[in-house]
């Protein structure tokens, strides 16, 4: 139960950078609102989680869906650049976050 607490909390943080930058700087109130309302929900289940798991791999998890996360939405939905660094630098991602999974 605790890593899909976890793995729900990373996609929040996925909505609420997206949100973020939706929000022009909190000058939009509802891409603000869910800003707000994500990362509270995201915070909370990561503390939740963190009840079983380590600090350590909770937190480098949950920061590595949403770097991840927040990646492709940029590259999906936003049209940033896609270049080999980057997704390199991606793949490297994953590959740590499976490796702390597996250790």
């Amino acid at each position: 139960m605790a890593w899909l607490l976890l793995i729900v909390a990373g996609l929040l943080e996925v909505v609420w950078a997206f949100s973020m930058k939706a929000s022009d700087g909190f000058t939009r109130l509802m891409p603000t609102a869910v800003t707000f309302v994500a990362m509270i929900a995201s915070f909370g289940l990561l503390a939740s989680s963190m009840r079983t798991l380590p600090l350590g791999t909770a937190y480098t998890v949950w920061t590595g869906i949403g770097a991840i996360g927040a990646f492709a939405v940029g590259v999906i939905a936003l049209g940033e650049p896609l270049g080999l660094l980057r997704l390199t630098a991606a793949v490297l991602i994953v590959t740590g976050l499976v490796m702390m999974k597996l250790g």
